[in-house]
C-alpha cells in the first residue's frame, strides 16, 4: 500500500478520527474539572475527613493492642532499657576519662 493510496487514507480516518475525538473529550473533561472551584470550605468534607482520621487512629490502636502480645512488648522494653543503660555507662566512662586527663 502506498501512503497516498485512498484505501490507506480511509483506514487512517476511520481509526484516527475517534481517537482524536476521544482525546479532545478527555482533555476537555480534565480542564473542566480543574477549573471547577474546590470544596476546601465545605464543612461536610472536613467532617468526613476528620471522622476518617479518627477511625484510622482507633484502628491503629486496636491493631497495636490485639496483634502484639504483651510479653513481646515487655521483652522489647527490657532489651531497650538494658541497651540504654549500657550506652549510659559508656558515656559516663568517657566523661570520667576526660575529667581525669584535665
Amino acid at each position: 500500500m502506498l501512503p497516498m493510496d485512498p484505501a490507506f487514507l480511509w483506514w487512517i480516518m476511520i481509526v484516527e478520527a475517534p481517537m482524536i475525538a476521544s482525546l479532545y473529550w478527555f482533555l476537555h473533561t480534565i480542564k473542566r474539572d480543574l477549573d471547577r472551584p474546590t470544596l476546601k470550605g465545605d464543612s461536610q468534607l472536613s467532617d468526613a475527613l476528620s471522622r476518617t482520621r479518627d477511625e484510622l487512629a482507633g484502628f491503629k490502636l486496636e491493631v497495636a493492642r490485639t496483634y502484639v502480645p504483651l510479653s513481646l512488648i515487655r521483652d522489647v522494653d527490657r532489651r531497650l532499657t538494658e541497651h540504654l543503660l549500657r550506652i549510659e555507662e559508656k558515656l559516663e566512662d568517657v566523661r570520667r576519662e576526660q575529667e581525669n586527663r584535665r
